[in-house]
């Protein structure tokens, strides 16, 4: 059995929404058991218990958002060297352009020595206003089949050993 763990940041709900639609799209792959958690509750030893990853995090100020980029503090030390080469894929949730966010996100994962198996996904609100900017998400059905897709591709690639 591979374990495929889901970690995710949501402060308006629309990266959970992305991180869930993939979860649940993951479940369906035999032979893969699916974590979703968020930053905050994930740590060393669920990273070293994972056989593949699926980050998904906001845009925060064109940045990574800070608890995501806290969950990779935490856990490179621990990690380090244990996990080279495993596959991993990313999604951001962006208000704009969600390019620095992926961006910083693919340089960590280089230096945690992870093998991307996809192109990161961008998935954009528009939020420009403050009020907008704050308020709850709720991510088109497009976007989160695409969101899906990338979680059961990943899932399948485990299950099948391609990865």
């Amino acid at each position: 059995m591979k374990t495929l763990l889901i970690v995710y940041h949501s402060l308006t709900g629309g990266t959970r929404q992305m991180a869930e639609a993939a979860a649940r799209a993951a479940q369906g792959e035999e032979g893969v058991t699916v974590r979703l958690l968020r930053a905050v509750d994930a740590g060393p030893a669920d990273v070293l218990a994972a056989d593949g990853y699926l980050f998904a995090a906001p845009e925060n100020l064109a940045s990574l958002a800070g608890l995501m980029k806290d969950f990779f503090d935490r856990c490179y030390y621990p990690v380090l060297g244990q996990a080279n080469g495993r596959p991993y894929a990313v999604m951001i949730c962006a208000g704009s352009d969600g390019s620095n966010a992926l961006r910083q996100l693919e340089r960590i994962a280089t230096g945690w020595r992870l093998k991307a198996i996809a192109p990161g996904l961008i998935v954009c609100t528009h939020a420009q206003t403050p009020e907008r900017i704050l308020a709850p998400k709720v991510i088109e059905a497009d976007d989160l089949a695409r969101c899906a897709e990338l979680g059961a591709g990943l899932a399948a690639g485990l299950a099948a050993g391609v990865f």
